[in-house]
């Protein structure tokens, strides 16, 4: 008599589940603050205050029913805030005359609290008992919620071309370094990035990670500081010890909860990363003397006040090439690859997410940031060449990689090096479409990527396998994650209505009008446009392999779909996908601003000392650029005692 197989038991909610309903609704109960939509609200009425209701109601309804409740009701208040998010950041949504008395001021320690909070909890970690994982789970997972709260505010404000919360403070007068933090529209949606990843990498983690949960809770939250702390930083010291910081917790994370190579790992990663920092440390001492030289004996570490400089031809070659290389080899670029497949696939899913998500971006971001803006002749002397080395080495190279692998988590890592080519091609184009479509493809890529590692590590968990041979056939026992799998994947591929689509777009285009890539630059932007298909070739190859076809392996039958822990992370994740995809303009509108005083700061230095010499005179100081935020001073000596101003005057 055959076996009657039985219904699988409803599956208990996780016992996060209130701590991350509560912190949903603070969420909500937070983004109110945010400047109400008049566009949306004038097209659609009253329905669209009934937005945040209807999109979670349909939410819930489309959950299985041996769903529980706890499940039920996470996943309707993340749907909800998602679409609170869309409504209150809608395009056009500040373009209506508001009360200068209701303009919320600008907070110049918002950005210290969003560096500050993950250390302190860190710090909190030590003391809380190691044989207690819930609560160090619960805490970690807390902090992280809260600084995904405080940044809310940073919504608020119009980016403009201007820096936004700035906080300056003298930290070694001796030398020059100051405390200076900042915030762009091109930081803006990486800061974001950051404090919505973090708790998404965390919660997933907390289900396959089992040993040295203390160790493991600190490491992510000195990350998160470290992290935030690189992209706000404008003293070149204050960047550089942030840069440094990051690597350490990220070394922890591969070498001791990583695979079976984790060691060759995580040192290859370390040495790396070393090695190109210590140039760069080199170039910021070098270029702090020579503002030193130029302003009469003053030092400074000041990213606005080295932009002043104007150097000869080739100290400027030798300068960008520090500062490029180190950059090189975080994004990473050809040939400086080679140890992101490795530590890729060694690393713990949470490590992956992170570094895919994030850590990447501080290459991409960097180079944007310090070498356009500090070098801008050097970066507009070589972006044909490197423009070149993008598309072949990066774009069409690596996602040729990708298309061999056989594990599936090094297909996605192959993959990052294709995408992020997209970032760097749009960055050595140098038009407004190219930067604006950059920036917006370091979110979308981090989003993309992130989900896919989260995937890829919850059927590693039932498996123990990323062999895409080992698989087949899955849609038929897990269709719950074949769909989110499919949806992901063609968020990577760049299909129309997905984050992917939009930013490729505007990067290719760019491309094709970039005056900066010469006489070359119609053939790169048709090598990008031949890397989106080798993407559709590599990813539907993997789709086919792993969800269809025959379900032939035994190992395979009994598998187990997505449970709730792991659906609650990725659907914020898929509604980012779809939201970035529908609704770019709410990405693009803070962007703009900042990309436009990037692109004419960068084209007018290269207008005034044009190729092939550029500049061969004496270093100069050009005066101080109208957006950078005032300088502030160190305390100024006490006033002389009153009793020894007559002496004074009488000497």
């Amino acid at each position: 008599m055959a076996a009657v197989e039985t219904p699988p038991p409803a599956q208990k909610s996780s016992p996060y589940s209130v701590l991350v309903v509560g912190a949903m609704l603070l969420v909500l109960a937070s983004a109110s603050y945010i400047v109400v939509p008049d566009f949306l609200a004038k097209i659609l009425g009253r329905l669209g205050g009934l937005l945040p209701l209807l999109v979670p109601a349909l939410v819930v309804g489309a959950i299985p029913k041996n769903r529980s409740w706890g499940v039920r009701l996470t996943m309707g208040i993340i749907a909800a805030a998602l679409a609170l998010f869309v409504q209150r950041m809608w395009p056009g949504a500040t373009t209506a005359e508001v009360d200068p008395a209701d303009v919320p001021e600008e907070s110049h320690t918002i950005l210290s609290w969003l560096i500050g909070l993950p250390f302190l909890g860190a710090i909190a970690v030590l003391f809380l008992p190691r044989q207690a994982p819930r609560t160090l789970k619960a805490f970690t997972l807390g902090v992280m919620i809260v600084s995904l709260l405080a940044s809310i505010p940073l919504l608020r404000v119009t980016m403009g071309r201007d820096f936004h919360f700035v906080q300056d403070v003298v930290w070694i007068e001796r030398f020059g370094i100051h405390y200076k933090v900042a915030l762009d529209g091109i930081s803006l949606w990486l800061v974001m990035l950051t404090v919505f990843i973090m708790p998404i990498a965390a919660y997933v983690s907390f289900g396959s990670v089992d040993k040295r949960i203390k160790d493991w809770c600190f490491s992510l939250l000195v990350l998160q500081g470290a992290m935030i702390g690189a992209l706000v930083a404008m003293d070149l010291f204050l960047f550089y010890v942030f840069w440094e910081l990051m690597l350490i917790p990220m070394y922890v994370m591969i070498g001791v909860w990583g695979g079976a190579n984790r060691i060759k790992a995580a040192i290859k990663f370390f040495l790396y990363t070393m090695a190109g920092s210590m140039l760069m440390l080199v170039a910021i001492f070098y270029l702090a003397y020579t503002y030193s030289r130029a302003s009469g004996g003053e030092l400074s570490f000041d990213y606005f006040e080295l932009q002043r400089l104007v150097l000869p031809h080739h100290v400027q070659m030798w300068l960008w090439a520090a500062f490029a290389l180190s950059f090189f080899i975080k994004v990473p670029m050809f040939p400086l690859h080679t140890w992101l497949p490795d530590a890729h696939t060694e690393a713990p899913t949470a490590g992956s997410i992170i570094l895919a998500a994030v850590m990447l971006k501080m290459g991409t971001y960097g180079y944007l940031r310090f070498c356009m803006g500090l070098f801008p002749e050097a970066c507009g002397w070589s972006s044909a060449s490197l423009g070149g080395v993008a598309v072949l080495g990066g774009i069409i190279y690596g996602a040729l990689c990708a298309w061999k692998q056989d594990d599936v988590k090094r297909l996605v890592a192959y993959s990052s090096v294709a995408h992020l080519g997209y970032v760097m091609l749009g960055i050595f184009a140098a038009t407004p479409s190219s930067l604006e479509g950059s920036v917006l493809q370091m979110v979308n890529h981090g989003i993309s990527t992130g989900a896919l590692f989260l995937l890829v590590g919850a059927i590693y968990d039932r498996r123990h396998t990323r062999m895409l041979d080992e698989f087949g056939g899955l849609a038929k026992v897990m269709p719950v994650y074949a769909t989110l799998f499919i949806i992901v994947a063609m968020s990577s591929v760049g299909l129309p209505g997905t984050n992917g689509f939009v930013g490729e777009f505007m990067i290719i285009t760019g491309t094709f009008v970039s005056n900066r890539l010469g006489h070359v630059n119609g053939i790169q932007a048709v090598g990008a446009a031949i890397g989106v298909v080798l993407a559709a070739l590599y990813m539907l190859t993997a789709v086919q392999k792993m969800f269809f076809g025959k379900l032939t392996n035994p190992e395979n039958k009994k598998l187990k779909d997505l449970n709730s822990r792991e659906i609650i992370a990725v659907l914020p994740l898929i509604g980012m996908i779809f939201i970035i995809g529908l609704f770019p303009s709410i990405f693009l509108e803070p962007i703009s601003g900042a990309v436009a005083r990037v692109h004419d700061d960068y084209s007018n230095r290269i207008e005034q000392n044009p190729p092939p010499k550029f500049y061969e005179g004496p270093i100069k100081l050009q005066a101080r650029r109208p957006e950078a935020p005032k300088k502030a001073q160190a305390p100024a000596d006490p006033a002389p005692a009153p009793e020894t101003a007559p002496a004074a005057e009488g000497h």
